[in-house]
């Protein structure tokens, strides 16, 4: 039997891409193993929204060498945004000349031919598309998620926010028809599935331009899809975050009361910088609209720190804002330098001290506030759909609607039940509590 070892790095939707690698590597007759030196094909599926991903992705990479030397058979592919940007494809090649496949984020339907080709013939496999990715709905994904499942929504962007490189490497924004992503919805529901989460890079813009359903009408035909599950989606643009999307949140039970929707800054004149298309004032409306329709939303966000140009006053803004708000959670960063999107070129680059100073205040106070969200959950009982088993911790773990997680010990298999959790313990961002039968 043959072995495939997939390494994936970057967000959830790089995630959900390798399961469809992981599909075409299991009709070829792969089967998954945890050991990469257990391995015929090892897979690198790569990102490079931020310079860490893409290091990490070189070095273990490079770490491959000595095993392909004794291991000559072996198969190794590298994917994704990293191969995908102009001349690191080459630059690959030229580092790694024992890497067998690369190939790009828009023909990664062509891995199955890339990999019949290179068992055949010696040279190297290299092939990347400029053009964008067609949407392909042949891929059946090899889905290592249970009781959680992913469907992309839209490929691409076309926001081309000025610090992100996802537009060049990803393409211009692409939405699957309707009738596909509802069709996959019933299909994973009908085998079991408990969460689908709807992926795209601003699900708010969902087939914009055309005669298909808007993002809140397929939100709302995929809550009336009969059986019980949660529904969410990810990520939310706040340019494009209407009144409509809220109403649906509020009326259909289905839909998690937790929405995600990245802020950035909250400084005007670094939002506008980074080309986000709305002040600070435009995106507390729509947290208004939400929190009117929805309460007891949940609000997530990103924010990044550093930008090129940001001054003292401007992150001050940002923490008077992430005060104002008080999100549920937040993914912070610095700053990261991406050759080929206009900020790399903007002057007035933030030193990494700086950039330290203010990324470490903030994550105090994000985690300030996570803490005495979690404080409240104690005493009260909620509804988790457990996700999985933390051998370490010997206790089941889960997350309620609104994105909170809660470990809890179960005697029996537990895995893709709701169960209710009487919460006796908050530490930071996780629950502690005891299953009432």
């Amino acid at each position: 039997m043959k072995h495939y070892h997939i390494v994936t790095y970057g967000c959830q939707m790089n995630v959900h891409e390798s399961e469809k690698i992981a599909g075409i590597l299991s009709e070829l007759g792969y089967e998954s193993t945890e050991r990469m030196e257990d391995a015929d094909i090892v897979v690198f599926n790569t990102c490079c929204i931020r310079e860490n991903a893409e290091n990490h992705a070189y070095g273990n990479i490079g770490m491959l060498k000595k095993l392909k030397a004794a291991r000559k058979d072996m198969l190794i592919a590298v994917g994704g945004c990293l191969t995908q940007q102009k001349g690191k494809a080459e630059e690959l090649h030229k580092k790694f000349s024992y890497v067998d496949i690369i190939f790009g984020t828009h023909n990664l339907v062509k891995l199955k031919e890339y990999i019949l080709k290179k068992q055949t013939q010696k040279k190297v496999v290299i092939d990347i598309e400029e053009k964008d990715g067609e949407i392909c709905e042949d891929i059946e994904p090899f889905r290592t998620s249970y009781p959680n499942a992913w469907i992309n929504i839209t490929y691409g962007c076309n926001n081309f926010c000025s610090y992100c490189i996802v537009p060049y490497v990803r393409g211009r924004e692409r939405s699957r028809r309707s009738s596909d992503v509802i069709n996959e919805a019933k299909a994973l529901i009908d085998a079991g599935y408990k969460e689908i989460t709807l992926l795209g890079q601003n699900v708010n813009s969902y087939a914009n331009g055309s005669d298909d359903l808007s993002f809140p009408q397929l939100l709302k035909e995929i809550a009336e899809i009969k059986g019980k599950f949660r529904l969410r989606f990810m990520t939310s643009h706040p340019k494009d975050f209407s009144e409509e999307l809220a109403e649906v949140i509020a009326e259909n039970p289905k839909i998690c009361n937790c929405v995600h929707l990245p802020v950035q800054s909250g400084s005007d004149a670094v939002l506008k910088a980074m080309n986000r298309k709305y002040t600070a004032e435009d995106y507390l409306k729509k947290v208004e609209i939400l929190k009117k329709h929805v309460p007891d939303c949940a609000l997530s966000t990103d924010i990044i720190v550093g930008f090129p140009g940001e001054t003292d006053a401007d992150f001050e803004k940002t923490v008077e804002l992430v005060k104002k708000v008080n999100f549920s959670s937040a993914f912070t960063f610095v700053y990261s330098k991406r050759t080929g999107t206009a900020a790399a070129e903007m002057p007035d680059q933030v030193d990494e001290v700086t950039c330290k100073r203010r990324i470490t205040e903030l994550i105090d106070l994000v985690n300030l506030q996570t803490r005495v969200q979690s404080a409240k959950y104690v005493g009260k009982t909620v509804e988790i759909l457990c996700e999985d088993y933390d051998v370490k911790k010997d206790l089941y773990l889960g997350r309620d609607e609104y994105g909170r997680m809660a470990y809890f010990k179960g005697n029996r298999d537990l895995l893709g039940e709701f169960v209710n959790v009487k919460i006796t313990e908050a530490n930071g961002i996780s629950l502690y509590g005891d299953i009432e039968e």
